[in-house]
């Protein structure tokens, strides 16, 4: 067994050191308990006590978070960890270059960025080809940065229009029995996409931009015999399409456009016997030249930390099953 090491950082002010443990020192036992070191304070010296290799991983990931402190970064538990799990591997490294790309800037001036590897490589094939699939789970991003990208696009030029678009799966409910004209009964389907919006540009600007038919958001079913052209177009929640409705879909787009398919495998409400649009799609194109395929996964989470472990549990729970089968 190896013997302990001592690690010190020297830190610039208490209010750094405030931030970095964080109410209670949640931040700060988190590293403790995920590396198995002691880590205290005396004055502005963080003083790290443990297995050397463990200490010097805290060391690093200590400092990184330091450094989102000054860049003013939020370090949430799920960022925490994750950047004990990078550090672990030795991709300290990745852990600056995921948090320096500012995708956007919303409406109210936050900086929307990559948070894991898998957002960065996503956002990554994004730029570099016309046609990008996204599969994983919630919360892993998708659809938010996909939107926040059409925006960025807009804003330069480089579309004159953003075209947002879902299938309308009835999950339990008719929407013939729903009251309301149409417009009124698919708008529960839309609402996450029109949130989105109101996030990114404001509802203000969200409204004078439809008005004007720069953001069109409209059931799937609204896109048959078009042509979208000079158009960012994303397909969001795509396991529910059929393959007839994605087929359908992926011919649509135009010269000029860009087109962003998201959506999560594990969470298709088509009836019993009806295959993923998406699945199908993924396995057909995977080969095809300016298509991009992105996988993420609970690592990607960037919700509530128990969010993640709710994924890896089903996760763990469907490979079990499969397994028996």
């Amino acid at each position: 067994m190896s013997e302990a090491a001592q690690r010190k950082i020297e830190v610039e002010s208490i209010e750094i050191l405030t931030e970095l443990f964080g109410p209670y020192d949640e931040n700060i036992d988190i590293i403790r308990k995920e590396l198995g070191v002691e880590i205290f304070q005396r004055d502005t010296v963080l003083v790290i006590n443990g297995d050397p290799v463990k200490a010097a991983l805290a060391e690093t990931v200590i400092n990184k978070l330091i450094m989102m402190i000054e860049r003013r970064e939020r370090i949430e538990h799920t960022r925490i960890r994750y950047a004990i799990e990078l550090a672990s591997e030795g991709n300290a490294d990745l852990i600056d270059r995921i948090m320096q790309d500012v995708i956007a800037v919303t409406y109210r001036g936050k900086q929307i960025k990559s948070k894991t590897i898998g957002q960065k490589n996503y956002v990554d094939a994004i730029k570099k080809n016309t046609v990008t699939f996204a599969v994983g789970p919630a919360g892993t991003g998708k659809t938010y940065l996909a939107m926040a990208m059409a925006v960025v696009a807009y804003k330069n030029k480089e579309v004159e229009r953003i075209i947002l678009t879902r299938p309308a799966v009835e999950a339990g409910e008719k929407l013939g029995f729903l009251p309301g004209d149409l417009q009124t009964k698919v708008d529960p389907y839309l609402r996450p996409l029109y949130d989105a919006m109101y996030d990114l540009v404001g509802a203000e600007a969200y409204a004078r931009m439809q008005e004007k038919g720069i953001v069109e958001v409209a059931p799937l079913a609204y896109m048959r015999g078009r042509t979208l052209q000079d158009s960012f177009i994303i397909l969001d929640e795509a396991q529910n399409t059929t393959s007839e409705q994605m087929k359908m879909f992926l011919t649509r787009f135009g010269y000029g456009s860009k087109v962003v398919v998201t959506g999560d495998v594990t969470q298709v409400d088509l009836p019993q016997g009806k295959k993923s649009g998406l699945v199908e799609a993924v396995d057909v194109l995977k080969n095809v030249q300016d298509i991009a395929i992105v996988t993420l996964s609970h690592r990607d989470v960037i919700r509530h930390e128990l969010v993640q472990n709710i994924v890896k549990a089903y996760d763990k729970y469907e490979k079990t099953r499969n397994h028996q089968r």
